[in-house]
Protein backbone atom coordinates (compact mmCIF):
# COMPACT_ATOMS: atom_id res chain seq x y z
CA UNK A 1 0.00 0.00 0.00
CA UNK A 2 1.47 3.57 -0.89
CA UNK A 3 0.72 5.83 1.97
CA UNK A 4 0.51 9.81 1.33
CA UNK A 5 1.00 12.76 3.97
CA UNK A 6 -1.58 14.57 4.27
CA UNK A 7 -2.36 17.54 6.86
CA UNK A 8 0.60 15.40 8.76
CA UNK A 9 -1.34 12.59 8.75
CA UNK A 10 -1.22 9.68 6.42
CA UNK A 11 -3.18 8.42 3.63
CA UNK A 12 -3.52 5.89 1.92
CA UNK A 13 -6.19 3.69 -0.91
CA UNK A 14 -8.41 2.04 1.66
CA UNK A 15 -7.33 4.50 4.33
CA UNK A 16 -9.09 8.13 4.34
CA UNK A 17 -7.39 10.75 4.63
CA UNK A 18 -7.49 11.75 8.67
CA UNK A 19 -7.93 15.70 9.54
CA UNK A 20 -6.92 16.73 13.40
CA UNK A 21 -8.16 18.80 16.02
CA UNK A 22 -6.23 21.67 16.84
CA UNK A 23 -6.83 22.15 20.45
CA UNK A 24 -9.05 25.48 20.28
CA UNK A 25 -11.17 22.91 18.25
CA UNK A 26 -11.29 24.64 15.39
CA UNK A 27 -11.19 21.70 12.85
CA UNK A 28 -13.26 18.20 13.00
CA UNK A 29 -11.49 15.24 13.41
CA UNK A 30 -11.55 11.24 13.38
CA UNK A 31 -12.47 9.83 16.59
CA UNK A 32 -10.24 6.58 17.46
CA UNK A 33 -11.00 3.77 20.41
CA UNK A 34 -8.44 1.37 21.95
CA UNK A 35 -10.12 -0.62 24.28
CA UNK A 36 -8.73 -3.27 26.25
CA UNK A 37 -9.86 -5.92 27.81
CA UNK A 38 -9.05 -9.09 29.23
CA UNK A 39 -11.52 -12.15 30.15
CA UNK A 40 -12.54 -13.03 33.70
CA UNK A 41 -11.27 -16.25 34.55
CA UNK A 42 -12.48 -19.12 32.29
CA UNK A 43 -14.16 -16.23 30.23
CA UNK A 44 -11.83 -15.88 27.26
CA UNK A 45 -13.84 -18.11 24.52
CA UNK A 46 -17.17 -16.24 25.74
CA UNK A 47 -15.21 -12.90 25.31
CA UNK A 48 -13.78 -14.05 21.78
CA UNK A 49 -17.45 -14.34 20.80
CA UNK A 50 -19.26 -11.59 21.89
CA UNK A 51 -16.14 -9.45 19.76
CA UNK A 52 -16.26 -11.61 16.90
CA UNK A 53 -19.91 -10.79 16.92
CA UNK A 54 -19.58 -7.09 16.69
CA UNK A 55 -16.92 -7.00 13.64
CA UNK A 56 -19.71 -6.86 10.94
CA UNK A 57 -22.25 -4.56 12.19
CA UNK A 58 -19.91 -2.11 13.28
CA UNK A 59 -18.30 -2.60 9.91
CA UNK A 60 -21.20 -1.65 8.35
CA UNK A 61 -21.92 1.47 10.36
CA UNK A 62 -22.17 4.27 7.93
CA UNK A 63 -19.61 6.24 10.56
CA UNK A 64 -17.05 3.57 11.01
CA UNK A 65 -13.51 3.51 9.23
CA UNK A 66 -11.81 0.68 11.24
CA UNK A 67 -13.34 -1.53 13.80
CA UNK A 68 -10.31 -4.39 14.56
CA UNK A 69 -9.70 -7.16 17.25
CA UNK A 70 -5.91 -7.79 18.44
CA UNK A 71 -5.59 -10.41 20.44
CA UNK A 72 -1.87 -10.51 23.16
CA UNK A 73 0.80 -12.56 21.53
CA UNK A 74 1.79 -13.67 25.66
CA UNK A 75 -2.32 -13.42 26.99
CA UNK A 76 -4.55 -15.37 24.67
CA UNK A 77 -7.38 -13.65 26.77
CA UNK A 78 -6.50 -10.64 26.31
CA UNK A 79 -8.02 -8.14 23.17
CA UNK A 80 -7.46 -5.02 22.00
CA UNK A 81 -10.32 -3.33 20.48
CA UNK A 82 -9.28 -0.64 17.37
CA UNK A 83 -11.80 1.27 16.23
CA UNK A 84 -11.92 4.58 14.18
CA UNK A 85 -15.21 6.78 13.41
CA UNK A 86 -15.47 9.69 11.49
CA UNK A 87 -16.49 12.07 14.31
CA UNK A 88 -18.06 12.47 17.37
CA UNK A 89 -21.78 11.92 15.97
CA UNK A 90 -20.55 8.23 14.77
CA UNK A 91 -19.48 7.18 18.15
CA UNK A 92 -22.67 8.07 19.60
CA UNK A 93 -24.65 6.16 16.58
CA UNK A 94 -22.41 3.43 17.24
CA UNK A 95 -23.05 3.41 21.23
CA UNK A 96 -26.95 3.38 20.01
CA UNK A 97 -27.11 0.35 18.13
CA UNK A 98 -28.52 -3.22 19.29
CA UNK A 99 -25.35 -4.82 18.83
CA UNK A 100 -23.46 -2.29 21.07
CA UNK A 101 -25.81 -2.67 23.86
CA UNK A 102 -25.75 -6.61 23.78
CA UNK A 103 -22.35 -5.70 23.96
CA UNK A 104 -23.09 -3.64 27.09
CA UNK A 105 -25.21 -6.03 29.08
CA UNK A 106 -21.99 -8.97 28.87
CA UNK A 107 -18.97 -6.95 28.93
CA UNK A 108 -18.60 -6.76 32.80
CA UNK A 109 -19.10 -10.58 33.30
CA UNK A 110 -17.11 -11.64 31.00
CA UNK A 111 -13.65 -9.02 31.17
CA UNK A 112 -12.32 -6.05 32.93
CA UNK A 113 -12.55 -2.84 29.92
CA UNK A 114 -9.95 -0.27 29.72
CA UNK A 115 -10.79 1.99 26.84
CA UNK A 116 -9.58 5.55 25.55
CA UNK A 117 -11.61 8.18 23.13
CA UNK A 118 -8.52 9.66 21.41
CA UNK A 119 -8.62 12.92 19.00
CA UNK A 120 -5.51 13.11 16.76
CA UNK A 121 -2.57 15.29 16.83
CA UNK A 122 -0.83 17.34 14.28
CA UNK A 123 2.64 16.61 14.23
CA UNK A 124 3.80 19.06 11.65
Amino acid sequence: MSLRKTGGLLAGPHLPALRHTTWDGSMSTTVKIVATLTARPGKAEELKALLFAMVAPSRAEPGNLRWDIWRDQTEPGRFVLDELYTDNDAVAAHRATAHFETYLGRIADLAERNALVLDAVNVD
